[in-house]
């Protein structure tokens, strides 16, 4: 039976890369894989871009309204890179590919955004998902990261849109809650 997974992780963690290699894997079982990345996520245009430096040309840019090609080929498994800028719509759509048309489906993105709130998409997932898995990373004091702090011109920031891409004027670090409830103090942010 098909599945709706979802893989999330703090900034940083190997998502993308993780997301790649399993993509590698299916190709080389002569499998037919289809990555999706919402077309909303600017960051490498058109491909799904890592850290590391490991990066493809995504088959599928998904304006939020538009369907899914899911049943236009034969596909084994849907990959979906940066899921937490989903909309609610796109995520259940995901689900009914993965039970009514029987295609795996597995997204990979963050939980939360650097205040510590869900992304639309990764709320939705968490609700629907039948799988839901952790990758995991470290925060600079050791610990699990399980947050994002976002940084502009290296100074900790608690405010502001949602969404701002990784473009070099903005930057992103995993720190667990303590070291992302440290930074909050010491930049006298609220939880408000």
């Amino acid at each position: 039976m098909a599945k709706l997974h979802f893989r999330y992780a703090a900034m940083n963690a190997g998502k993308s890369v993780a997301l790649l290699q399993v993509g590698h894997n299916y190709e080389s079982l002569g499998k037919q894989i289809l990555i999706v990345k919402p077309a909303v996520d600017s960051k490498g245009g058109d491909r799904v871009v890592s850290r590391l430096g490991v990066e493809r040309p995504v088959d599928f840019l998904w304006v939020d309204g538009e369907k899914l090609p899911a049943e236009e080929a034969k596909l084994d498994v849907i990959l979906v890179d940066e899921a937490q800028f989903l909309s609610s719509r796109q995520v259940n759509e995901l689900l009914d590919v993965a039970v009514r048309v029987g295609i795996t489906v597995i997204a990979y993105g963050l939980r939360t955004d650097f205040r510590g709130d869900n992304f639309p998409g990764a709320a939705r997932l968490l609700s629907v998902a039948h799988e839901i898995e952790e990758i995991r990373t470290l925060c600079r004091c050791g610990s699990k990261a399980t947050m994002n702090l976002r940084k502009v011109a290296g100074t900790p920031v608690f405010d502001g849109d949602q969404v701002a891409i990784d473009d070099g004027s903005v930057e992103y670090e995993s720190v667990c809650a303590a070291c992302h409830q440290r930074e909050r103090t010491t930049a006298g942010a609220s939880w408000d």
